[in-house]
């Protein structure tokens, strides 16, 4: 399995990005999914997870109302819309594979099994 995020970039606070993130190998509509966000210096946390069907959402508080998790099982593709984006979201982003079904309810990296590298977004104030 590989994951290969893209979308990151440079944005001023208030702006918007859209993250990307392409699955290859295993079956992709069988697995949950979720973002995941390390800034310089602090631990890698969970931002968004959305379950395999794409029924289910869930957001860390510190991103709920500003961003949207979404997939494309067609594609093979999960999404994350950011919407007025802060300095604080500063960081680079991960996409990530679920390791056990509907383990999004408590979701931590050791709970994920394949990861893509990241993609760094920047929030200038």
């Amino acid at each position: 399995v590989q994951l290969q995020a893209s979308g990151g970039g440079l944005v001023q606070a208030g702006g918007s990005l859209r993250l990307s993130c392409a699955a290859s190998g295993g079956t992709f509509s069988s697995y949950d999914m979720g973002w995941f966000r390390q800034a310089p210096g602090k631990d890698r946390e969970f931002v968004a997870a959305i379950s395999r069907s794409g029924g289910r959402r869930y957001y860390a508080d510190s991103v709920k109302g500003r961003f949207t998790i979404s997939r494309d099982n067609a594609k093979n593709t999960v999404f994350l819309q950011m919407d007025r984006l802060r300095p604080e979201d500063t960081a680079l982003y991960y996409c990530a594979r679920f390791r056990y079904s509907g383990s999004y309810y408590y979701p931590n990296i050791y709970g994920m099994d394949y990861w893509g590298k990241g993609t760094l977004v920047t929030v200038s104030s």
